[in-house]
C-alpha cells in the first residue's frame, strides 16, 4: 500500500482522538492515586509549581498507539516489534516513576538496574528484528539510494545502542510542557512517511499512530501542563522512535530527524565534561540545554516553540535526503 492509503491516516486521527478524549479521564485517576510529578530540587525555580501535577501520562499515549496499531496491521512482524519494545520500555520507566512517587523525590530506579532492564529489552528486541524483519539490517544511505548492508555481529550492538540511546535522548528532552511529545509528534509523523513512501506499511502505520498519539497528548501537555508523560512515557517513545528507524533501515537518518534529542542529549555530555575537566565550571547555565535557555530568560512556552521548529527542520532535511524508488 502506498502513502495514501486512507486507513493509515484514519489510523492516526483515531489515536490523537481516543488520547484527547481519554485526557480528562486518566488525569482524574492520577490524581486519585496520588501519582503526582516530584520535581528536581537543583531545577529552574519556575518548575516547582509544577511539583504533584499528575505523572504516568505516557500509559495512555503508549497504550493507545500501541492497540490502534496492532488492530489495524495485525499481521505485521515490524508493527510488532516495535509495540513490543514500547511496552517494555513504558514498564520500566512506570517502575522507575512509581519508586519516584513511592520516596517522593526525583531520582526512582538506581541508574545501573534502570540501564541493565534497557540493555536487556534493547538485546531481544533487536534479535527479533534481525531474525523476523530482514529489512532492518539493510542500512538506507542519506541522500543515495545505495543501501549498506550490516552483519549480525555489528547489526546487535549497534541497534541496543541506538535504543537505549534514542529512549534516554528522549527522557533527557522531556523537561518541558509539551516539548518531547511534540518533537516526537513531528519525528514519528516524518518516520512513518519515509516508511510509507518506501513500502514499508507495518512501520509506517505505528509510526502515524504514534504521532497521533503524541499530538492527542499535547491537548493535555501543552503549557501549562494537565499532566506529564513521566519517564513510563518518554522511555517508550525514545525506544519506538530508535526502534522505527531500525525496523524500516531507515537507522541513519534518525539523528537527522532527531536533531532536538541529539542536541539535548550532547549538551548533557558536554556540561559533564568540561566540568570534570576545568574543575567545577560550568559551560551552560544548565543542562539539558532547554534549562539554560530558561535560566538565560527564554519563557518556557518560547523554549518549546523554537524547539519544535528545529525538529520541523530536521524532518525536512531528512525527507529531502531521501532519494525516491
Amino acid at each position: 500500500m502506498s502513502i495514501y492509503e486512507p486507513l493509515w491516516w484514519w489510523a492516526a486521527l483515531a489515536s490523537l482522538a481516543l488520547v484527547a478524549a481519554g485526557g480528562p479521564f486518566t488525569i482524574e485517576r492520577l490524581r486519585r492515586l496520588k501519582w503526582g510529578q516530584a520535581v528536581r530540587t537543583d531545577g529552574p525555580a519556575a518548575h516547582r509549581t509544577k511539583a504533584g501535577t499528575p505523572t504516568m501520562g505516557g500509559l495512555l499515549v503508549t497504550g493507545v498507539s500501541a492497540a490502534v496499531a496492532l488492530v489495524v496491521h495485525p499481521e505485521s512482524s515490524s508493527a510488532w516489534i516495535a509495540a513490543l519494545g514500547m511496552l517494555v520500555y513504558g514498564s520500566i520507566g512506570f517502575l522507575d516513576d512509581y519508586r519516584k512517587i513511592r520516596t517522593g523525590a526525583s531520582t526512582g530506579l538506581k541508574a545501573r538496574e534502570k540501564l541493565a532492564g534497557q540493555v536487556l529489552a534493547a538485546a531481544v528486541l533487536a534479535g527479533a528484528a534481525y531474525i523476523y524483519v530482514p529489512g532492518s539490517s539493510q542500512w538506507l544511505v542519506p541522500f543515495t539510494s545505495q543501501h549498506l548492508s550490516i552483519p549480525l555481529w555489528l547489526f546487535l550492538p549497534a541497534a541496543i545502542f541506538i535504543v537505549v540511546g534514542a529512549a534516554n535522548a528522549v527522557n533527557l528532552t522531556d523537561g518541558l510542557d509539551g516539548l518531547a511529545s511534540g518533537t516526537m509528534a513531528i519525528g514519528c509523523l516524518t518516520l512513518g512517511l519515509m516508511a510509507l513512501g518506501l513500502g514499508q506499511d507495518g512501520v509506517g502505520v505505528l509510526a502515524l499512530t504514534v504521532a497521533g498519539a503524541c499530538a492527542g497528548f499535547l491537548w493535555h501537555n501543552a503549557y501549562p501542563a494537565s499532566v506529564f508523560m513521566g519517564d513510563t512515557g518518554s522511555l517508550a517513545l525514545g525506544a519506538v522512535f530508535g526502534l522505527l528507524g531500525i525496523l524500516s533501515g531507515n537507522v541513519l537518518f534518525l539523528p537527522i530527524i532527531g536533531v532536538v534529542f541529539v542536541v539535548e542529549t550532547l549538551s548533557v555530555i558536554v556540561q559533564v565534561a568540561y566540568f570534570r575537566w576545568t574543575g567545577g565550571k560550568r559551560l551552560f547555565l544548565m543542562a539539558p540545554i532547554h534549562h539554560h535557555f530558561e535560566l538565560a530568560g527564554w519563557p518556557e512556552p518560547k523554549v518549546m516553540l523554537r524547539m519544535w521548529l528545529l525538529s520541523v527542520a530536521g524532518a525536512v532535511m531528512a525527507m529531502a535526503a531521501i532519494v525516491w524508488p
